[in-house]
C-alpha cells in the first residue's frame, strides 16, 4: 500500500481509512517515533503522511545519520498478522478508541484488540496484583471481580500469573479486558494459553505493540499506564513494595483516579505494597461493596480533544536556518538535565513560544538527546 500523490491536475481524493491506518502504523513504528512523538508530530504536520515525509529532514537537522522511516514491507507484514488474528486496529480519535485514554498524557495513537471491542466503552476498573499470590490474595481477587461483574464493572488487568488471571477468570462471564505487553497474537505466559483464548472469545485483549512481539521486561510499564488510563479506579491485591503493581497505582493517582488496596499481615511481603497505599491514603477494601462505596460518581466527559486528521491545519513553513537550529538546540540542552523539568517551566526559562520549541523537542527526541516522561516532563539523556 503506498500513499504517492495522483500525477493529476484534480485534487487528490481524501486518504481512505484503511490508508490513514497504513500511514498511522507506519509513522508509530518509525525510529524513535513513541506516542508523545507521534502526537506532536501529528499536530505540527496535519496527517501521518506529511509527518513520514518530513521526518528523515528532522532526523538529519537533529543530527542522527542515515534514517530511514519504516519500511512499508514491514506494516504490510504487521496487517497480514494481524488478519491472521482476527485483530483490529483501533486509532486515536475513532469510535471504538477508548475516549477515557485520553486522559493519559501519552495515550497510545494505535491499539490492537482481539474480542469485544464494546467493553472498552463500559465502565472498567483495574484488579492487579502479585505473581506470586496466596490462596488467600486469590480467593480475594475471585470474589472482588464477581461482586464487580454484578455491579455491571468491567475488570480489567495484565494477564501475569497469580492476581491477574484470577481477576480474568473469574470476570469472564461479566466482561474482562486483558491489557499485554507483547503482541495479542503472543500468548504470554504459556500456561495462560486457554484463559487467553477464552478471553479473547468473551471477553477483549488489548495490546500497543507490535503483533508478535515477544514482551520484554520494558514494555510492563507501558502496558501498566493501559491499564490504569482504561479504569476509573484501581483496586491492589497483594503487592510487594518494589513491583509492578505500585507503578499500576501511580499512574492511577496521576490521572486523578481512585487507588484501593487490601491489606495484609505485617510479616507478609507480599501484603507490603498494599500497606504502604493504605498507610499513604488509599482506601482500604474488605469486599466489593467497599469498591463501589469508593466510586465516583458517573459524569460525562467532554468532547475527545484529539483533533481529527482532516481537520487539521496544514504547518506553518519552517523560518529557522541551520545556525539558529543548532544555538536552539544548545540553549535547550543547557537547560536540561537529568531531572525531569516541567515543559511549559522550559519555554518560560528560554522565552521561545511554544509553537518554535515544539519542533526543536521532537528533534532532539529523535536525536536521542532528551527523554520525555509522563505529565510534560523532560530531561536530558546523559551519554
Amino acid at each position: 500500500m503506498t500513499e504517492d500523490t495522483p500525477s493529476s491536475t484534480h485534487p487528490p481524493l481524501p486518504p481512505t481509512t484503511e490508508d490513514i491506518q497504513f500511514s498511522w502504523l507506519r509513522l508509530l513504528r518509525s525510529r524513535r517515533v513513541g506516542p508523545v512523538t507521534f502526537h506532536r508530530l501529528l499536530a505540527e504536520y496535519g496527517t501521518a503522511q506529511n509527518a513520514l515525509a518530513a521526518l528523515p529532514e528532522l532526523a538529519r537537522t537533529a543530527g542522527v545519520k542515515r534514517y530511514e522511516i519504516c519500511p512499508e514491507g514491514a506494516v504490510e507484514n504487521e496487517l497480514q498478522a494481524a488478519k491472521a488474528a482476527k485483530a483490529r486496529l483501533l486509532c486515536a480519535g475513532s469510535p471504538d478508541y477508548p475516549e477515557i485514554l485520553s486522559d493519559l498524557h501519552d495515550a497510545p495513537p494505535l491499539l490492537w484488540a482481539i474480542g469485544d471491542v464494546a467493553l472498552l466503552h463500559q465502565p472498567s476498573v483495574a484488579l492487579v496484583g502479585a505473581r506470586n499470590a496466596s490462596s488467600l490474595g486469590l480467593r480475594m481477587a475471585r470474589a472482588l471481580a464477581r461482586d464487580l461483574g454484578e455491579s455491571g464493572f468491567i475488570t480489567t488487568s495484565g494477564l501475569a500469573r497469580g492476581i491477574d488471571a484470577a481477576a480474568h477468570e473469574a470476570a469472564l462471564n461479566a466482561g474482562t479486558i486483558a491489557v499485554v505487553a507483547g503482541g495479542v497474537d503472543v500468548i504470554y505466559p504459556s500456561e495462560h494459553a486457554d484463559l487467553t483464548k477464552r478471553i479473547a472469545e468473551r471477553g477483549l485483549i488489548l495490546s500497543e505493540q507490535p503483533m508478535g512481539l515477544a514482551p520484554q521486561a520494558r514494555h510492563f510499564p507501558k502496558r501498566n499506564r493501559i491499564i490504569a488510563g482504561l479504569a476509573r479506579a484501581l483496586i491492589v491485591v497483594e503487592a510487594a513494595a518494589r513491583s509492578g503493581s505500585l507503578i499500576t497505582a501511580r499512574d492511577t493517582l496521576d490521572l486523578g483516579r481512585e487507588v484501593l488496596a487490601v491489606p495484609g499481615h505485617p510479616f507478609d511481603a507480599r501484603a507490603a505494597g498494599c500497606n504502604m497505599l493504605i498507610r499513604d491514603g488509599a482506601t482500604l477494601v474488605r469486599n466489593g461493596a467497599d469498591v463501589l462505596a469508593a466510586l465516583p460518581p458517573s459524569a460525562p466527559k467532554p468532547p475527545n480533544p484529539q483533533p481529527r486528521l482532516e481537520d487539521l491545519p496544514p504547518p506553518p513553513p519552517e523560518q529557522r536556518n541551520l545556525r539558529e537550529t543548532h544555538a536552539l538546540h544548545q540553549h535547550i540542552l543547557a537547560r536540561l538535565g537529568p531531572a525531569p523539568t516541567a515543559e511549559d517551566q522550559l519555554i518560560r526559562d528560554i522565552s521561545v513560544p511554544a509553537r518554535d520549541i515544539a519542533p526543536i523537542l521532537t528533534e532532539l527526541e529523535l536525536n536521542g538527546e532528551i527523554d520525555r516522561s509522563p505529565g510534560g516532563l523532560l530531561s536530558r539523556r546523559m551519554k
